[in-house]
């Protein structure tokens, strides 16, 4: 069966329209990402030059705030999708809400995890409880609950529901946590003041091509989500059938 066959059975299937993505833009898309993620590696590996301080290790810095941005990317599409799902109660925000909140921890989780890759040869510790890491560690198991809860509940239209208010609450942790360094004094910098954080021009056109390069990975991740969750209705709607 091709493809546009599958979609138009998808169609008849749930009752409600799908628009399919053309196959060219969703590849453009992947070469785009693939691309910027090359590009990315040979900036940060080979072009972006040695840290004076902290050398070789200073590298993964350009992982962690490119993953850390998405991660808050993500997370604030999910909080507008759950905006968007409470005010029309379209399937299609529910679903995208979810897609990206499952990506978006994922992204957090990475920030998590280079985060403490960095710090441990340079403050000498795994982990502190620094302002920006505990207001990390709430942010991670506030969406951890977030897809617990979905996992919970069976009815869907109440998971939905459900998912979309605590979405919206869960999601003053976001900015929480990224104004942790501002508001109270921590060993985190200011990643985003350059001049304080003694970035060169070079290293500060290779965190932008890396930040890009995460935000496409993000979109790609996305699109494929939202095919499987499109095709996870489809099939449940046909079983009922």
């Amino acid at each position: 069966m091709s493809e546009t066959t599958r979609e138009t059975t998808a169609r008849t299937a749930t009752g409600a329209p799908i628009k399919a993505r053309p196959a060219r833009a969703l590849s453009l898309l992947h070469a785009l990402t693939a691309g910027a993620i090359a590009l990315g590696l040979v900036m940060v590996f080979l072009v972006a030059p040695r840290e004076a301080t902290m050398g070789d290790v200073q590298r993964i810095f350009y992982f962690h705030v490119a993953a850390s941005w998405t991660g808050y990317l993500a997370l604030a599409f999910t909080f507008v999708a759950a905006l968007l799902y409470l005010r029309r109660g379209e399937r299609r925000w529910d679903r995208m809400g979810w897609a990206s909140a499952e990506i978006g921890l994922l992204f957090i989780t990475q920030g998590i995890v280079t985060g403490s890759l960095w710090a441990k040869p340079v403050w000498g510790t795994w982990w502190t409880w620094d302002p920006r890491l505990t207001t990390s560690a709430v942010l991670w198991l506030a969406y951890a609950a977030y897809l617990l809860l979905r996992h919970s509940i069976e009815e869907e239209a109440r998971r939905a529901r459900f998912s979309a208010v605590y979405s919206i609450l869960a999601f003053v942790a976001v900015p929480l946590n990224f104004m942790a360094i501002r508001w109270w004094r921590a060993m985190h910098p200011v990643v985003l003041n350059s001049s304080e954080f003694g970035m060169t021009p070079i290293m500060l056109l290779t965190l932008i091509i890396s930040v890009v390069a995460f935000t496409l990975l993000y979109i790609t991740l996305l699109s494929l989500r939202l095919r499987l969750a499109r095709a996870e209705d489809d099939l449940r709607q046909l079983r009922l059938q």
